[in-house]
């Protein structure tokens, strides 16, 4: 059990995975967690885009490779009908080659199949806080897979960015290499309060939704691109 501290109701889960063995696990691990709360289970995305509209789940964990409907068509149906659901995309691969089709359809979040447990569980409670999660190996993974389709960094970035001041710039660009607000601190010496609020700025700024947004409009500008 965690030492989460109560919130006035848990955050309600929706499973959505063609496999019932896997469905069984993640129902397990998160059952112990006093502030989640599994709701239903779906078998595949048409299933779960149903269950979605009906129950308005706080969060549905997506499987990426469903029958009848993918978990990217699916995250694309549940965002078009501006439900206040967000999708949290799991994959049994490290970098599947529908990982850039979740991103762009409104995911809050990918992360691999074989995840630890508590850090699942985090990622949860983040997104289902307002905020998104890229596991930093998928994120560098999937960034050397399409470097090659990435803007020159020599181009001119995209007039979107002019809107940003230098420091917000700089948030960007960390954000989009993976880091977490903490992080982000250390490495330009500011409070994670700062941070937070510099971030907040950029999304309203460039009207992203969340950081998975932002990390794909840097590498899309050219304001950034994968190390080498």
């Amino acid at each position: 059990m965690s030492d989460q501290a109560p919130s006035a109701r848990p955050v309600r889960i929706l499973l959505a995975d063609d496999q019932p063995l896997l469905r069984t696990g993640f129902r397990m691990v998160l059952g112990a967690e006093s502030d989640l709360d599994v709701v239903a289970e779906a078998g595949d995305g048409v299933e779960a885009v149903e269950l979605s509209r009906r129950l308005l789940p706080d969060v549905v964990l997506m499987d990426i490779r469903m029958p009848r409907m993918d978990g990217v068509a699916a995250t694309r149906a549940i965002v078009d009908a501006r439900l206040p659901v967000r999708v949290l995309v799991l994959t049994t691969f490290d970098l599947d080659e529908y990982v850039v089709g979740a991103l762009r359809a409104g995911a809050s979040g990918f992360l691999a199949k074989d995840v630890p447990a508590e850090d699942l569980i985090a990622a949860i409670r983040t997104v289902a806080g307002g905020d998104a999660v890229v596991a930093p190996r998928i994120l560098r993974r999937l960034l050397e897979r399409f470097a090659d389709l990435l803007p020159d960094p020599a181009a001119t970035p995209s007039p979107a960015l002019s809107a940003l001041t230098d420091r917000e710039r700089e948030v960007l660009v960390q954000v989009a290499r993976g880091l977490s607000n903490a992080e982000i601190a250390a490495v330009l010496s500011v409070s994670e309060t700062t941070v937070k609020t510099h971030v907040g700025h950029l999304l309203t700024k460039l009207r992203l939704r969340d950081r998975v947004q932002a990390v794909v409009l840097a590498y899309e500008s050219g304001l950034v691109r994968p190390r080498a």
